[in-house]
């Protein structure tokens, strides 16, 4: 398999939860159960990238290998990109990030994602989706849908509800619509272009960054995850329930 790196971006300035990558999750920070998911997958290394030197410290206190960042970064793409250029990676390096929010992360699915760009070498980016199945979850605006061609090429996303059932509801149950995962693969020359690129329009409507990818005209590769996916940390009530449910409490 040709390698890849992981990079897990992490951000101390949270809006709805500061300091979220050191918040504990059974004794662990959160960022460490993301850490120890990506070094259980195929990737040649793990790199938690952060701005802060309280998630640094952390970070090389459990054994990490950590990339010091700008703190002005809008996005975490644009943090990726710098390291790519402070680890001086070649452009067609792979680079797949994992969200230091998201504690339980199947490393089959860090290795899916990296394998769609392996076998698409026309694809500059991967991502994967799950089935949805609930009616609610179709009409919701936080829950991203994506439709993808024949090919696994994406086509759109969307917080819409597509694709659109004209006649009724029974499409949502055949696996027709897809919600999409935020965890992404990267071609380091893509991270360089993206940066480069102004906000697109329909970035801008939608509030989705990866529509900056499709209006340029760069191919998203998309595949249904092989593995459940892992729910993000949010709030402090999500992460007070997940401690309880870890600890075995209802």
């Amino acid at each position: 398999m040709t390698e890849f790196i992981c990079v897990i971006p992490a951000r101390y300035g949270s809006q709805r939860l500061p300091g979220k990558p050191l918040l504990m999750l059974a004794g662990k920070p959160l960022v460490q159960w993301a850490w120890e998911s990506a070094i259980a997958s195929d990737a040649s290394s793990v790199v938690i990238a952060t701005d802060d030197d309280r998630i640094a410290a952390a970070a090389k206190g459990f054994g990490a290998e950590v990339v010091m960042t700008r703190d002005d970064h809008p996005s975490g793409t644009d943090r990726l990109a710098e390291v790519a250029d402070r680890l001086a990676l070649s452009d067609d390096q792979i680079v797949v990030n994992l969200q230091g929010d998201e504690p339980s992360v199947s490393p089959r699915l860090l290795n899916q994602v990296a394998r769609l760009l392996i076998d698409n070498p026309d694809a500059s980016m991967s991502t994967l989706s799950e089935a949805i199945g609930d009616p609610a979850d179709y009409r919701n605006p936080n829950v991203v849908k994506v439709v993808r061609a024949d090919t696994g090429r994406a086509l759109y996303f969307s917080r819409a509800s597509i694709p659109f059932c004209r006649d009724d509801d029974q499409p949502l149950f055949g696996g027709r619509v897809q919600r999409h995962l935020g965890l992404y693969g990267y071609r380091a020359g893509l991270l360089r272009r993206f940066v480069q690129w102004p906000e697109s329009t329909l970035e801008q409507t939608e509030k989705l960054e990866q529509l900056r990818v499709l209006q340029a005209g760069e191919g998203i590769w998309i595949d249904e995850a092989c593995a459940p996916s892992s729910p993000g940390i949010d709030t402090q009530a999500q992460l007070d329930a997940l401690n309880r449910q870890w600890a075995g409490q209802s």
